[in-house]
Parts: C-alpha cells; sequence; structure tokens
C-alpha cells in the first residue's frame, strides 16, 4: 500500500481537525519516545545513557 502526497496531506489534516494543533507535536514526541525505548530494548541496552537521563530530567 503506497501512500502518495496527496493522500498524506489529507490524513496530516484529518489528524489536525481531530486532536487540533498543540496535541499533535504532543503525540509524535510521545510516539519517537517510545519507538526509541523499543529499539533500546530489542537490542539489549538496559540503562540509559547519562546524556538520556539528564535530558529526561529537564
Amino acid at each position: 500500500m503506497n501512500l502518495g502526497p496527496t493522500e498524506l496531506l489529507i490524513i496530516g489534516l484529518l489528524v489536525v481537525l481531530l486532536f487540533g494543533t498543540k496535541k499533535v507535536p504532543e503525540f509524535f514526541a510521545s510516539l519517537g519516545k517510545g519507538i526509541k525505548e523499543f529499539k533500546r530494548a530489542m537490542s539489549g541496552e538496559d540503562e540509559p545513557t547519562r546524556g538520556e537521563t539528564e535530558a529526561e530530567k529537564k
């Protein structure tokens, strides 16, 4: 299933209409964190690096 630019634009507009402009960046930030944690767990890294723990505290 290939999505062209028109389909992606329509999906993006629907997401903004449903969730609003403030919630969309928060959603993608949490999605990125989840993917990062999943990849870390799959690679066997149990402890976060020092830079990541300091960034999470802020």
